[in-house]
């Protein structure tokens, strides 16, 4: 996940699918949501992650024309890192914004390795941040789980729209986002927590009926809602491995980081078929990921393209992980049997920074036959 510099009034302004405003409370979002990003132990989860490291170091380190002499944007700075290597790439001017108390930390991380001649941190949220010039690129690593849960890429394109010249490049510059099904034991793990749950509460309603002559029993259907939505229809963050993946993974969003509105992003939809690699598998549920290109723009072109995937591996994992979406109940399907999907996704409308999902499901096996349509929707919360 990136560190924080979201736009809090350019996220929320947006954050209806109409692209109505809708008022969100700058206090709550921070202590919900920018906050986290001010403790170092969150920061360390992102220093740690070499995949992360590893692409965002190759992609200025190989592409060090692009910052020679120039002058950088880094949205989000969090510890200062990517600001840090910029500078280090022969940036003559980096400016670090940062909406946290982590700034101070850049500070001091950036003087300690005497770069702050050339670095200037500036505490505040994209959308305020006035800066003294245009810059030539923007670098951030705004990506959130499932990439825009988080809704951090508002402010990079706030960021962009505001201060990139017109011959500016953005790193990244390219992301996409797949789905592909998968078996996961995981679905009968969160069937047997929410029937435990349950079962608890039926024992509660009892007792407090016996004990205190009050029948509790009228609140039994909104708490089995409540139960269901945290088991069973809530995203799950896990590092799938690739055995788990039991068909060809779909490519439902592509984004030119140049180009993209934030109206592209608050409301995708994608249909797409895919077949049924695996023999005789348990259609489990979905996996999500995403992975990021940095290739510069067409007129000015990386020297070095390099690729940041969250793909499930045997070899690598990321903070990010995959978001798994678990089907209750799961599926029996045969290798040669094809999904047609109609994907949705949207932002919650209780909270922008939060996803809503809809698959659409339908089975078609290979002897022909199809079973009934299904239905299933997924909060990334």
């Amino acid at each position: 996940m990136g560190s924080s510099s979201n736009g809090i009034q350019s996220a929320a302004a947006r954050s209806r699918g109409d692209g109505g405003a809708t008022v969100v409370d700058k206090g709550v979002d921070f202590a919900n949501y920018f906050c986290t990003y001010g403790f170092l132990y969150h920061q360390k989860d992102m220093l740690t992650d070499r995949v992360r490291m590893d692409s965002y170091y190759n992609a200025v380190f190989q592409n060090k024309h692009h910052f020679a002499g120039k002058v950088v944007l880094d949205v989000g700075t969090g510890s200062g890192i990517l600001a840090i290597w910029s500078a280090q790439a022969g940036a003559r001017k980096v400016y670090a914004v940062e909406a946290t108390k982590m700034a101070d930390h850049a500070r001091e991380l950036i003087k300690a390795n005497n770069l702050e001649t050339v670095i200037e941190v500036i505490e505040g949220s994209m959308e305020d941040v006035q800066l003294p010039e245009k810059v030539d690129v923007i670098i951030s690593e705004w990506m959130g789980y499932f990439l825009l849960r988080e809704s951090m890429f508002d402010s990079v394109i706030f960021a962009r729209d505001r201060w990139l010249k017109p011959n500016g490049v953005m790193y990244p510059s390219h992301a996409r986002m797949w789905v592909a099904p998968i078996r996961s034991g995981l679905v009968d793990q969160k069937k047997c927590d929410c029937d435990a749950a349950m079962d608890e509460w039926n024992e509660f309603v009892n007792d407090t009926k016996d004990y205190y002559g009050v029948d509790m029993g009228v609140l039994t259907k909104p708490y089995l809602e409540e139960q269901k939505k945290f088991y069973l229809q809530t995203s799950l963050w896990g590092n799938l491995k690739l055995n788990q993946v039991i068909g060809q993974p779909a490519m439902i969003k592509e984004i030119d980081c140049l180009t993209t509105t934030v109206k592209d992003i608050v409301n995708i939809r994608s249909s797409f078929s895919l077949p049924i690699t695996a023999e005789n598998p348990r259609l489990c549920g979905f996996g999500g990921w995403f992975d990021v290109h940095f290739k510069g723009r067409v007129d000015n072109p990386v020297k070095q393209e390099v690729e940041l995937t969250t793909a499930p591996s045997e070899e690598f994992d990321t903070h990010w992980g995959q978001q798994v979406f678990l089907l209750h109940p799961p599926r029996h399907v045969n290798k040669g049997d094809t999904m047609t999907i109609n994907f949705g996704m949207n932002r919650s409308s209780q909270n922008h920074r939060l996803l809503e999902v809809n698959f659409d499901c339908e089975i078609k096996h290979s002897s022909g036959e199809s079973i009934p349509p299904f239905n299933t929707k997924i909060y990334i919360e």
